[in-house]
């Protein structure tokens, strides 16, 4: 071996096993260690505890089964469960919400190929003239060149951590998504449910109220009665009829809407009525601080403080010096068929080692808008913290002194219908006028009514403090980074 050959396979094996080094010791990471951000919070709920509602409530366990996934089974309704098992599968902005899941997925592995070499080439094959004196020549060339960024300073691997953090915030705002228009759809469906029982109310009303017109025109025509008295009967059974009608009209409304959300036209679904709904169901509470893993909301703020926390250190790696490494190798000849000859082979390789001087102070500004934006999530972070302990401790008060106007207004029912059949009585005797009996059926319509309202919005409270809980979701089931690279 000749001395120019052993030198250059000497400097081969140096270039080599210093990049070799460099690939091997690709560890220094620039920027602040990410530690979740402290959020208050308090040792129980204000609204309602197992102690103080202890039929309706549950504490729930570490390590609980509470409403996992499908919690709309605890309603027991087969036609809200066939409802709902379309929302994943059909409604659009769910949809919308998983592509852009795949989209921030896809995003990592395109981040994360940074930290891989990158090797391309360029067969050429070109024929030339340099003067009238010289004839034409042909070159011919197949190079293969590689490119390497060194991530010396962590700036690569930080910007996956980074990726993979927004992807899994991405993967939380589906579930929120998901979660959204499922309970949309379930409030949706228990309005249908009580204005189903409401139409109810006032159709088996305005047959009461064509026998009351019947009365008094019996009386009417028997002299004991006035054509006032025929008049205010007719006016309150038509005045009932209106709002029969208009029952109908929120209903239709409501099935429609019910209809988009499971990716629908509205002309092709149909929702039919049920029976009388019992109370909601009893809901695992758990305590405060478990909010902070049980809703998905939560979640994605906090991997959008992680992402944030990742921009501070690239933008601090550029103050260091980048290092790249290159390598070209391939054939080139003017005879084609020489091109997998030896003698035909070129290469070169060497690192380069790159540094900004003076920038006019843009790199020290890029870390204070990092900075800047890492604080605005934070802030965000613990505002979407304070507002779930809100829409719980909103939700179970709203229960709470909802069932006890239910009982409230229960005696209220009855009051109004013992009223109601001693003005009917009194009136057919002769002891009292119509419009006594009009009050009568006015304030038990009301209050009937207004028990089926309570009714509702005790379901639909129900909905939303299973909503505001998280409706059985567990941080547990955010992607893993395995998961995000496949």
């Amino acid at each position: 071996m000749n001395d120019s050959i052993r030198s250059g396979l000497l400097r081969s094996v140096f270039v080599f096993g210093t990049a070799g080094l460099l690939l091997t010791t690709n560890a220094c990471l620039v920027g602040p260690k990410y530690q979740r951000p402290s959020t208050p919070a308090p040792p129980a709920f204000k609204g309602g505890t197992p102690a103080d509602w202890p039929s309706a409530w549950k504490e729930a366990q570490p390590n609980d089964a509470a409403i996992r996934g499908q919690w709309w089974l605890v309603y027991n309704d087969p036609q809200l469960n066939a409802l709902e098992d379309q929302v994943r599968i059909s409604n659009q902005n769910v949809l919308a919400a998983d592509a852009q899941f795949r989209a921030a997925k896809a995003t990592v592995l395109v981040s994360r190929a940074g930290l891989f070499p990158t090797v391309s080439t360029s067969p050429t094959a070109s024929r030339s003239q340099t003067s009238a004196a010289t004839g034409a020549r042909s070159l011919y060339a197949i190079p293969i060149d590689l490119a390497y960024q060194v991530d010396t300073w962590g700036s690569i691997r930080r910007g996956v951590a980074g990726n993979s953090a927004i992807a899994e915030a991405t993967a939380a705002q589906l579930e929120v998504a998901l979660l959204l228009y499922q309970s949309e759809l379930a409030a949706d469906y228990f309005q249908i449910q009580g204005l189903e029982a409401s139409r109810r109310l006032v159709y088996d009303t305005v047959k009461s109220y064509e026998r009351y017109v019947q009365l008094t025109q019996d009386r009417y025509d028997g002299g004991v009665a006035s054509m006032g008295d025929v008049a205010l009967a007719q006016t309150q059974l038509e005045t009932t009829r209106v709002e029969l009608v208009d029952l109908g009209v929120q209903r239709a409304q409501f099935e429609h809407a019910i209809a988009v959300l499971t990716g629908r036209p509205p002309s092709e679904l149909s929702i039919l009525g049920t029976p009388a709904q019992g109370p909601p169901p009893v809901s695992l509470i758990g305590i405060p601080s478990s909010l902070l893993e049980r809703r998905p909301d939560v979640a994605a703020a906090e991997r959008q403080v992680a992402a944030a926390n990742e921009q501070i250190g690239i933008a601090k790696a550029a103050f260091y010096p980048a290092l790249a490494f290159s390598a070209s190798a391939g054939s080139q000849t003017a005879v084609f068929l020489d091109l997998l000859s030896w003698p035909s082979r070129f290469w070169s390789l060497g690192p380069q080692l790159a540094q900004t001087l003076f920038d006019g102070g843009r790199r020290r500004a890029q870390v204070k808008v990092t900075q800047a934006n890492y604080d605005a999530t934070v802030a965000n972070y613990r505002q979407t913290v304070l507002t779930s302990f809100q829409q719980v401790e909103d939700n179970l008060a709203q229960l709470r002194l909802l069932a006890e106007e239910s009982v409230i207004t229960d005696r209220a029912v009855k009051a109004a219908q013992r009223s109601l059949q001693i003005s009917t009585d009194q009136y057919r005797g002769g002891l009292t006028n119509y419009l006594t009996v009009i009050t009568s059926q006015t304030f038990t319509l009301q209050n009937q009514l207004r028990a089926v309202d309570i009714q509702t919005r005790r379901m639909d409270a129900s909905v939303s403090l299973i909503q505001a809980l998280g409706g059985g979701w567990d941080v547990s089931l955010l992607p893993s980074p395995k998961e995000l690279r496949h």
